[in-house]
């Protein structure tokens, strides 16, 4: 052992042990001489007292080696804990022993190890690979000195219907098992090449290391053939034994996963969750099989340890939306009451639900009688299929009665409904629904398809009734019109009639769910990193309704025309008609003036909700009109945009075509919707005061006006190198800050990303929302852009959307970004932007243009150094006006460095 060639190893933690076994292979009184690393030592010469100890266990074919960031992190004097990482048996530089070690008998060797180790003060396990396996079996066996268990990409159970991964399969083929995993270093090199990004030459070396030989690499085929892959096997009642067990532990749980691993995809981390349901979980996108070197996950486990363990926690999750617990069930109503009055009052044989054909013409509708029925019926065909309480249901059917039918079927039954639309895209979609591992997907055709070619681990519902031979090549099981019939036919309700679950089934259909039981998943929009799955409750989503409702006016009886997706879905919970235009709702641009009009008439619409990107296209496209059209948008009384700031000339063009309609753009995010509210009136007097410099604080950003109801707002002061480090909410004018809000329809949590919960929860009872901005002196909300867009130039820290509207406003210009590029506290501000007509190629802006740029942004007090030119702004997909600003900016430091322009 040369401990000089293990990168980040520090001299004294290397140590050998002698330890007698008790049981097990061995006979008794065996002597196995074990390796450690182990910073008690230096924790003892720098008197540091340990909270605890980490026991940490590697997998197969690491060695302690991979845990060495946890044991630096443990001799941080602000927390420190003794990490003790073993090199298991026949692996790292421990004794080769000879002998053929199973599942049980590792566990054993762990159990004498420890107890010769003599570890001090409560334990918490940490394990990875197989190695997680075994620290699972030993905590088990160690409940009264276990304090938590940390799980890194491991596995207990082969879900049912699944077979082992493929790499494993052909380590395990006769033909390959002994020459890949023993006479040649291959597994190794093959098991180091799954780290993103690639394990530096050092790291390599040091993890090659103790392997140099086939004699010394016994251990790691051993460990393979050891993997149970069926009942018959030697090790699989030891496995199950520790599967089952740890339904009954109890301790805080921390899981941390890389889900691009090949080996230990998202099907066994959703295994480990129904097994230990009080997990904290997060998953690191774009991390994989070697969490540990892809992610630092020291701060992770010693945050989590200082909450969880050192603080006294219980293992449950965080809550959100902590501010206030109300009691259970006081004045709660779920999301379907007006559904169920609607169908039962006066009203119950009229339209509740529209869609819309191509040509203009009403496609499909349901009244608010048969929809209420269709989802009785529906439900219980769902329970007859196997949906339960707390069954995942990913929902891919485009917006209609369709879709409208099988949402409230599922929050009726007590399933939490997952939405990821195709408006993420197929990679992000993709990610989305591996991510949320849904127990079922009801789908289109095309979503079906996507399930079979991406792998998307869930019992496939059809919307329509397919073939025999479509069915088999989808994997297919039913689909709704065949559950609609079933739960036609059936009496019994999805309840078993007496209260089971977490709600209360009364057997006819309905069900009455706990209130702060989970609901639904929903996604953001990726436009700033990969979509985060947001988790609402019941009570959550019921609020959510009432704030709408309160906030907007919006009561049963009124006909709306949801130009945007999600908002279709609010219809029927507040007791208003629905329509989705004829549109392509994966691209909000698509809606035309007349798809518009042709639904609006379709209902005598008085409110109408479409995003920044769908208005641009329906004026564009206002001059084919018709006189009945026209009529139509008259009547209409409400215009609501969100999903992007909404410039004030598109709304007063909008305002042109509504005449009769009070406009709204409405702030918030999947997180918190709505979070403020402005109407063009306000946002016109908001200007005006900016201009006339009357209102302190107005200007520089969009005026998204105050609090809705029931909500409140502050905002977290910036500090000099653009982070929002405070813990102090204040809402004095002329701040600028990280945005919070409180309300109660904020989101329960961040789903599976427990450190985004815990940073979004930094400030006990608010939601950081990521944005920033401050208040003017009337108390209105003004949003400067993303924490994350932040410029930190010399001497000053710029926010963006004050520029970029200044910007806007120049002849020529459609949509303006402001980025940095250079080092963070000295970088260039840079503006690039799209004009109409668009320029052919990218790159670096005319003289004259470039100047009315830097004139515009002297005017919001910005420097522009550079100006750059491009066909069009890299945009999300869902809002299809939300600009990728990371990315200009990475494209915008390559074309400055005197790189290719190409495309953002």
């Amino acid at each position: 052992m040369v401990i000089a060639d293990w990168p980040g190893v520090a001299a004294g933690w290397s140590r050998q042990i002698d330890v007698p076994s008790t049981a097990g292979v061995d006979a008794p009184g065996t002597v196995r001489r074990w390796h450690l690393l182990d910073n008690g030592a230096e924790l003892a010469g720098r008197g540091l007292v340990p909270a605890g100890t980490l026991l940490c266990v590697h997998g197969n074919p690491t060695w302690s080696y991979l845990w060495r960031s946890l044991l630096a992190a443990g001799c941080d004097p602000a927390h420190p804990w003794r990490v003790v990482a073993v090199d298991q048996l026949d692996m790292g530089f421990s004794e080769r022993t000879g002998t053929f070690r199973r599942l049980a008998d590792r566990i054993q060797d762990l159990n004498d190890l420890t107890d010769a180790v003599a570890l001090e003060g409560p334990v918490v396990s940490v394990g990875h690979d197989w190695g997680g396996v075994v620290s699972l079996g030993w905590a088990l066996a160690h409940q009264h000195q276990l304090a938590g268990v940390v799980l890194t990409n491991t596995a207990v159970h082969q879900p049912a219907g699944s077979s082992i991964p493929p790499a494993l399969r052909l380590a395990l083929h006769p033909a390959v098992h002994t020459w890949g995993t023993t006479t040649s270093d291959s597994f190794l090199r093959v098991t180091h090449s799954l780290a993103h990004p690639p394990l530096p030459a050092d790291v390599r070396k040091a993890y090659m290391a103790p392997y140099r030989g086939a004699e010394r690499r016994a251990g790691v085929g051993n460990f393979v053939a050891d993997i149970p892959v069926d009942a018959w096997h030697p090790s699989f009642s030891a496995l199950s034994g520790v599967a089952e067990g740890l339904r009954n532990l109890k301790v805080p749980a921390l899981m941390l996963w890389g889900p691009r691993d090949p080996i230990f995809s998202d099907r066994y981390l959703k295994d480990l969750i129904t097994r230990l349901p009080h997990a904290d979980v997060h998953r690191y996108e774009g991390a994989g099989h070697l969490l540990v070197e892809d992610r630092d996950i020291a701060p992770a486990v010693f945050d989590w340890l200082a909450g969880r363990v050192s603080g006294g926690g219980n293992g449950s999750p965080a809550v959100g939306n902590a501010a206030s617990q109300p009691p259970a069930r006081a004045g709660f109503q779920p999301l379907w009451t007006l559904l169920a009055e609607q169908a039962a009052g006066p009203a119950g044989g009229k339209p509740a639900v529209v869609e819309m054909a191509a040509d203009g013409t009403v496609a499909r509708s349901l009244t608010w009688q048969q929809l209420d029925s269709d989802v009785h019926r529906l439900a219980t065909g769902l329970h007859l299929a196997g949906v339960r309480p707390g069954s995942r249901v990913s929902l891919m059917v485009p917006p209609g009665v369709d879709l409208t039918v099988a949402l409230y079927a599922c929050l009726r039954l007590g399933a939490v409904v997952v939405v990821a639309d195709a408006g993420l895209g197929t990679k992000g979609l993709n990610r989305a629904v591996k991510g949320a591992t849904p127990d079922f997907l009801i789908g289109i055709d095309r979503a079906l398809a996507a399930a079979r070619a991406l792998g998307w681990a869930a019992r496939r519902i059809s919307v329509r009734d397919l073939p025999a031979a479509r069915r088999r090549i989808l994997g297919v099981e039913t689909s709704l019109a065949a559950l609609t019939t079933a739960g036609r036919v059936r009496s019994a309700g999805p309840g078993d009639g007496n209260g089971n679950g977490n709600g209360n089934g009364n057997g006819n259909g309905t069900y009455w769910p706990d209130p702060d039981s989970p609901a639904a998943v929903l996604f953001t929009s990726g436009s700033t990193g990969p979509a985060k799955g947001v988790l609402y409750t019941h009570r959550q989503l019921a609020a959510m309704r009432d704030t709408v409702a309160e906030t907007f006016g919006i009561h049963p009886g009124q006909r709306l025309v949801a130009g945007f997706a999600p908002f279709a879905l609010l219809g029927p919970a507040l007791g208003t008609v629905s329509v989705t235009p004829a549109m392509d709702v994966t691209a909000p641009r698509t809606l035309t003036a007349r798809a518009l009009a042709d639904a609006a008439a379709a209902i005598d619409a008085t409110v109408v909700f479409a995003s920044p990107a769908a208005l641009r296209n329906v004026v564009a496209t206002s001059g084919g009109l018709s006189a009945e059209g026209t009529a139509a948008l008259k009547r209409v009384e409400l215009l609501l945009s969100a999903g992007a700031p909404v410039p004030e000339p598109l709304l007063a063009e909008m305002q042109r075509l509504l005449p009769g309609a009070s406009l709204h753009t409405p702030y918030g995010m999947t997180e918190a919707l709505p979070v403020t509210d402005i109407s063009l009136e306000q946002i016109r007097a908001a200007a005006f005061d900016a201009g006339s410099g009357t209102k302190p604080g107005a200007g520089n950003g969009v005026c998204v006006g105050r609090p809705v109801h029931g909500a409140r707002v502050a905002v977290i002061p910036l500090a000099a190198d653009g982070t929002a480090p405070g813990s102090t909410p204040v809402t004095d004018a002329g701040i600028t800050g990280e945005i919070l809000v409180s309300a109660p329809h904020v989101k329960d949590m961040y789903d599976r990303l427990w450190l985004t919960q815990e940073a979004s929860t930094g400030v006990a009872g608010w939601h950081r929302t990521g944005d920033v901005g401050h208040f003017d002196s009337d108390g209105r909300l003004w949003v400067e852009g993303r924490l994350a867009h932040v410029v930190t130039a010399p001497g000053s820290v710029v926010t963006p959307v004050g520029a970029e509207q200044a910007i806007e406003r120049v002849a020529g210009i459609r949509m303006a970004a402001i980025v940095g590029v250079g080092p963070a506290g000295t970088q260039a501000v840079t503006a690039v932007v799209e004009t109409v007509p668009p320029v052919r190629k990218a790159g670096p802006a005319g003289p004259e243009l470039a100047g009315k740029v830097r004139e515009a942004a002297r005017t919001a007090g910005i420097s522009v150094a550079a100006v750059l030119v491009v066909p069009a702004q890299p945009t999300d997909i869902r809002h299809n006006a939300k600009i990728d600003r990371t990315r200009l900016s990475r494209w915008a430091a390559s074309v400055l460095a005197g790189g290719r322009a190409g495309t953002p």
